[in-house]
């Protein structure tokens, strides 16, 4: 099997690179609108945005913010095939303008306008992050009424282009199955509270920020493998650093990613060369966490029906049957901020 991955060092309001309905999944955490670090980049793409911040005018900088990532959601529905996903990770905004304390609901703002573009809206997932502020209010302390609860949660925004996927091709209901998860983590990942560990990567001076706001990597692996199957395209119009590209790596996904800061791409090329390295570990750690739950259903007296035939082992369902895990083998560098990965089967050793 071989992916290839791409990217494209350039504003992602323009994907004249990507052919109408070609995309299977996209998963991305844009700029959050009213933050601080993302001032300056808002303001290069609208002087108006810089105005209003200047001005102190927060509810406007806010409305003008949002129509810059606008540009970027219609894009995603023109490449985005039909019944296909988007995964948009966004948190909630406070700031004080001209003494004024207040929230800005990226989250809300960003559900309105997809659902206006013709996206159905799915249940959403909260992910709680654990904060750095040793104590959990702002604002006035312990005198009512004026002190503020603080934000330790981001959502996870899911929609839908159409009705469900359909898989008619016997090709393609092959890697569906290949590509099913186990029953226990089925239990973990499509509940609607996650529980993960933020990530904050510190950063050259020269790209005008120190630090990033990357989402961890376990967030976009589990939303590949929730949301597409094996040799499926994965997009990220905001790549960062690149964590959504090495998840889809590992996971045996092509993908695409745009990235407004080319002094980026170092980072980029690094953080995608380690997919060699995680690959086979990251699946081998699944199949042990996998065998330590059969052992426990088994020794409280649960009969297992089922094996999966490629590796021999237990398993709770019929749909599990055919899982066949992808390790990544080898990856070159084609032509520029293209890379090629190939992969072969995992096969499993008996101490695993």
């Amino acid at each position: 099997m071989k992916t290839i991955h791409q990217i494209f060092y350039q504003n992602a309001q323009d994907m004249n690179q990507i052919p109408e309905e070609s995309v299977d999944l996209v998963i991305t955490s844009p700029p959050y609108p009213i933050i601080e670090m993302w001032d300056d980049l808002f303001g290069n793409l609208d002087s108006n945005i810089r105005y209003a911040l200047n001005s102190g005018n927060g509810d406007q900088a806010f409305k003008l913010m949002h129509q810059q990532l606008d540009k970027v959601w219609r894009e995603l529905y023109r490449v985005l095939k039909k019944g296909g996903i988007v995964c948009i990770n966004i948190g909630d905004a406070v700031r004080t303008f001209n003494k004024k304390f207040s929230l800005y609901p990226n989250h809300s703002r960003i559900i309105q306008v997809f659902r206006e573009i013709g996206f159905n809206s799915l249940p959403v997932i909260i992910w709680t992050k654990p904060t750095n502020a040793p104590n959990k209010f702002m604002g006035s302390g312990m005198l009512p009424p004026t002190a503020y609860v603080t934000l330790e949660h981001e959502y996870l925004l899911i929609f839908r282009k159409g009705n469900k996927r359909e898989f008619l091709l016997s090709t393609d209901k092959e890697r569906r199955r290949s590509s099913a998860f186990f029953w226990e983590e089925r239990n973990v990942w499509f509940s609607d509270l996650w529980d993960l560990k933020g990530v904050s990567q510190q950063m050259s001076s020269a790209l005008g920020r120190d630090r990033s706001a990357s989402f961890p990597f376990d967030l976009a692996y589990r939303l590949i493998n929730m949301y597409s199957i094996q040799e499926d395209l994965i997009l990220d119009p905001f790549l960062g650093t690149g964590t959504t590209s090495l998840a889809a790596i590992v996971s045996g996904r092509n993908s695409i990613g745009f990235e407004l800061v080319d002094e980026l791409a170092p980072i980029i090329t690094e953080k995608l060369q380690s997919a060699r390295m995680m690959s086979k570990s990251i699946i081998e750690q699944r199949i042990r966490n996998h065998k330590l739950f059969i052992q426990q259903q088994i020794e409280n007296g649960k009969i297992m029906k089922y094996i999966n035939e490629v590796y021999n082992f237990p398993v709770m369902t019929k749909q599990e049957d055919q899982i066949r895990f992808q390790i990544v083998n080898e990856i070159l560098v084609k032509a520029k901020n293209t890379f090629e990965v190939f992969y072969e089967s995992y096969k499993m050793l008996s101490d695993n």
